[in-house]
């Protein structure tokens, strides 16, 4: 093995790229359980083009075989019917990871100097990943498969002046057709899971640049280094020590994710919705249409935003679409919007800590607005001046998508106001 190492190393830097990105790679030592989801993203990817390769030797994108494809893979294929559990529950599960990830970055700055480029390269993945899941979403060719992305398309129309050219452009016919599902075939399975590879490789390679944040937000990279060891007073070789911790991670995230899998795969009609196993009817509109969960936080601030804002204005549905577009890139410029003393949560004063959980519970319950339709908790009496007649969850919806802007649009006035603890020299 030694010989064929050093063979493979001579001719390739593996044992070098290797040691740089893993084993020799220096991170803090007090990483704790928020530090599990940056790798079991990783995981969940793999799992998911492996899968995914599996589906696609026999599912076939055409609209009148895409259902009976799926249907086949369900009942006839060899084991077919956990290949396609472990992919539909391992897309909701990647962005449960995702999102446990990117609040660890929040309540620990780690889109703090000099992590800036890193930050926005992962919200560039978490875009990507919105991009592969829509075009996934269609492929089943059910009935909320075939309306969501009717939808979720028609939105495009109502960019002004060049909105249904660029409807028409997306779908590649005047509606939902055979050629839009072998277009978002091709994306889904080619297009976009090279440029979240490529975007992924970015991501270490840039952690691995400026090294990891940790709960304290100490950067280790200042202090002197161990004469003994070489590695820096708070530095730890990844491998083998975080090496064992993730797998302790990945090994209660395989628990968790079986039991899902296996007991309940649609998860209440989260994960799989049941319009999703009645094959698409282009005559027949579900009663109620709604995406799968982790797009509902912005399929809410969309519905929140009232079609006409103000009187000299047309009405027109796309000044929700502005606004569902800034909810997701208004993530970029949190770096700069940022202008606390400290980057750890644990140093921060209430101000801080009390907007970032007003976010959270926004971010949750507009999630579940997004869900249900705009009746469900009914209408305010005719006796509530302003509010008579309208939609107590819309009106609702609107103050969670005030919280939810305010978070980011006040976030330079109460991070550099906020009274924080001194920052100690070590890790804790």
């Amino acid at each position: 093995m030694d010989k064929l190492l050093n063979w493979i190393d001579a001719r390739f830097p593996l044992t070098a790229l290797w040691e740089s990105q893993w084993g020799k790679y220096v991170a803090p030592k007090n990483f704790n359980f928020w530090y599990y989801f940056g790798s079991l993203a990783t995981l969940v990817l793999v799992m998911q083009i492996v899968t995914g390769i599996f589906l696609t030797m026999n599912y076939k994108p055409d609209a009148t075989k895409a259902f009976e494809s799926v249907e086949y893979i369900m009942r006839d294929v060899e084991w077919g019917w956990l290949i396609r559990y472990m992919h539909s529950t391992g897309a909701s599960m990647f962005f449960v990871v995702v999102y446990l990830h990117m609040f660890r970055g929040l309540m620990y700055g780690s889109y703090r100097k000099p992590r800036e480029l890193l930050w926005i390269i992962g919200c560039l993945i978490y875009l990507t990943l919105m991009g592969e899941a829509f075009f996934g979403y269609l492929l089943p060719w059910g009935q909320m498969s075939y309306w969501g992305a009717q939808v979720i398309v028609n939105l495009f129309a109502t960019v002004p002046f060049i909105g249904e050219s660029l409807g028409v452009w997306i779908r590649g016919d005047y509606t939902i057709s055979d050629i839009t599902l072998n277009r978002f075939f091709a994306f889904h399975v080619i297009a976009f899971p090279l440029v979240l590879l490529g975007l992924v490789a970015a991501h270490l390679i840039a952690l691995h640049e400026v090294g990891s944040n940790n709960p304290d937000g100490i950067e280790i990279k200042k202090q002197p280094k161990d004469p003994q060891t070489g590695l820096y007073l708070d530095g730890i070789n990844s491998h083998p020590y975080y090496t064992i911790k993730d797998i302790v991670g990945v090994v209660v995230f395989l628990a968790v994710f079986s039991a899902i899998m296996f007991f309940v795969p649609e998860m209440g009609g989260y994960f799989l919705e049941a319009n999703n196993f009645i094959p698409a009817d282009p005559l027949k509109t579900p009663e109620h249409i709604a995406p799968v969960w982790y797009f509902t936080p912005y399929y809410a601030i969309l519905r929140a935003v009232p079609s006409e804002l103000v009187s000299f204005l047309p009405a027109t549905q796309f000044y929700g679409v502005v606004a569902m577009g800034a909810a997701v890139l208004i993530f970029f410029f949190l770096p700069w919007l940022d202008r606390g003393a400290v980057k750890s949560i644990r140093y921060r004063g209430t101000l801080y800590k009390s907007w970032l959980a007003a976010f959270v519970i926004s971010f949750v319950l507009l999630g579940y607005l997004g869900v249900v339709p705009v009746t469900v908790w009914g209408q305010f009496a005719d006796g509530w001046p302003l509010l008579g007649g309208a939609d107590k969850a819309t009106v609702v919806a609107r103050l969670l998508t005030v919280v939810y802007f305010l978070f980011f649009l006040l976030m330079p006035w109460y991070t550099a106001r906020d009274k924080t603890k001194p920052v100690p020299d070590r890790t804790t």
